[in-house]
């Protein structure tokens, strides 16, 4: 059976490429495209693709991104998701799969890498790049969180926590400032102020923070 696809992304020449790509396999159709995350998951929930690539760095949704896009689509037991992302950042791979994502590979991957983990992923089995399947055995498997460490969230101000998330998922300062509507000097004064109430020391430290406390 032919594998429905659906391409999620927010730049359309990457949705061009990708969809390009796969409809060189007969395994494959396309079915649709989705550029952000409210469109994605309206897409989603119409089409009902069995396999759905997604970006893990999309617009909307109040900054949650891919995950968002998968978190939200819990419901839709068909449907599976498979991360297509230039990054490589641990954050990124952990709390994409933490929201449900199946698998995660990097966009360097070939055509028929990508075929293939689409195919895996549809038939139910986990498809990553190479090294990134360690990043998720690393959370997964030795994740422990100090009950006295969560009141640490609480010494961050609302704007602070949303700030302090999309760095840790690996946004730079521009993106950040772009999808809150705010300047780049008010993100950069906003990390400043998270680094000093965590007593952290730049934004690597921080990422490890987040994803050691499964909030990312």
């Amino acid at each position: 059976m032919t594998i429905r696809v659906l391409v999620i992304d927010d730049h359309p020449m990457v949705r061009a490429g990708v969809r390009a790509e796969l409809d060189k396999s007969d395994a494959v159709e396309v079915v649709g495209e989705a550029a952000d995350v409210e469109t994605a998951v309206a897409a989603c929930h119409a089409l009902r693709p069995d396999v759905a690539l997604l970006d893990v760095h999309l617009p909307g949704g109040g900054g949650g991104g891919g995950p968002e896009v998968a978190r939200r689509c819990a419901d839709l037991t068909e449907t599976r998701f498979l991360a297509l992302s230039v990054s490589d950042a641990a954050a990124d791979v952990v709390a994409v799969i933490r929201a449900g994502a199946r698998g995660y590979v990097t966009k360097s991957i070939s055509t028929p890498e990508l075929v293939a983990a689409v195919e895996r992923v549809a038939a139910g089995d986990a498809a990553f790049s190479p090294r990134l399947a360690g990043f998720v055995l690393d959370a997964f498997g030795t994740e422990q969180t100090d009950p006295n460490e969560e009141d640490e969230l609480d010494l961050l101000t609302t704007r602070e926590a949303e700030v302090m998330r999309l760095i840790a998922r690996g946004y730079t300062y521009k993106e950040v400032a772009s999808d809150l509507f705010l300047s780049v000097k008010t993100i950069e004064s906003h990390v400043s102020a998270v680094l000093r109430k965590l007593q952290l020391s730049n934004r690597h430290e921080l990422t490890r923070w987040a994803v050691k406390r499964n909030i990312v």
